[in-house]
């Protein structure tokens, strides 16, 4: 029998260090993702052996791994959390199905995550997108730059760590596109509309210069010349919020979801969205059809007709 390997740092399956290796040569996660599994998976190394004296991944039975989530769910851990937990251990079963001969059988290819109630983003309206971006007195020293980063946030859908990286060299002008690395280091073009390339034009041709004498490539600086960092902007956006009377709690996030759901409500197509967004599965751009829908009914409850009699009879 092929026995469960004790380390320093807890107990994990043989096969589990070449199943790291899938993850950074073949899928090519971040280190912190990577960890994420290794830890997810370690623990529930520990709970096959504790509890159910398993000791060979080829003896893990569906049962065993129900049990391992019933265990979870009475630890009080939240099904969100239990859901990734298992994602990591179905993407262990099925590399090991796929990678070793003498193991035939997914354990966990059946078990279902828990049921999640997860809410919906927030999202900012057209008009207090406006607002915002407006309110940017580009006569001020970073004005420009700070309207060029909100452009690019809401216009183009980036996520803020794809905005921090951006240099020049990414930019297209006169094609008016972008290119981008997003998650799992896959590049995707993103068109500019002209407000955003104007926007963009502008701060590199007025200000840009003058945040350093050695700026390289870099697109977004702070005002010593260093690349502007994420959590410069989250600060920015947060203030940027407060000063224009907007209560939400927003994030520069809040701009991407923004941009996705108002696309969705002027008709484009999902797909189209699920590509700008850079998703690899069209249930994550999903999400946004249900801030529509809302919307829609909020919109109906609000101004239709019968819908106020309605209240009224209320």
């Amino acid at each position: 029998m092929r026995k469960l390997n004790v380390e320093e740092d807890g107990v994990v399956f043989y096969e589990l260090q070449d199943f790291k290796y899938y993850l950074s040569g073949d899928k090519r996660l971040s280190e912190n993702s990577i960890n994420a599994y290794m830890s997810d998976l370690d623990k529930y190394g520990k709970f096959l052996r504790t509890y159910e004296d398993c000791y060979d991944v080829r003896d893990i039975t569906e049962d065993m791994v129900k049990k391992y989530i019933v265990h979870l769910k009475r630890a009080g851990m939240s099904p969100q959390s239990i859901s990734r937990k298992l994602t990591a251990i179905k993407d262990f079963h099925k590399f090991l199905c796929e990678n070793y001969r003498d193991v035939r059988d997914n354990p966990a290819k059946m078990v279902e995550p828990p049921k999640l109630s997860k809410p919906l983003p927030v999202i900012l309206t057209v008009d207090e997108v406006n607002t915002m971006i407006d309110s940017i007195d580009t006569t001020k020293p970073l004005g420009k730059r700070n309207r060029a980063m909100m452009e690019l946030l809401y216009g183009c859908g980036l996520r803020v760590s794809e905005l921090v990286s951006l240099d020049v060299t990414n930019l297209h002008m006169t094609a008016k596109y972008l290119t981008v690395i997003g998650k799992g280091d896959k590049e995707r073009i993103v068109p500019m509309g002209d407000t955003v390339v104007s926007a963009v034009r502008e701060y590199i041709e007025q200000e840009r210069s003058y945040l350093s004498l050695h700026t390289g490539n870099v697109l977004f600086m702070n005002y010593k010349g260093d690349r502007i960092t994420r959590q410069a902007i989250f600060k920015y956006i947060k203030t940027l919020a407060k000063e224009n009377g907007i209560e939400k709690e927003i994030s520069p996030h809040t701009l991407r979801h923004s941009f996705a759901t108002h696309l969705l409500e002027n008709g484009m197509d999902l797909r189209i969205v699920q590509d700008l967004l850079g998703h690899e599965d069209i249930s994550t751009t999903q999400i946004y059809t249900n801030i529509t829908n809302k919307y829609m009914r909020e919109t109906y409850n609000d101004t239709h007709p019968l819908a106020m009699e309605d209240k009224k009879d209320d």
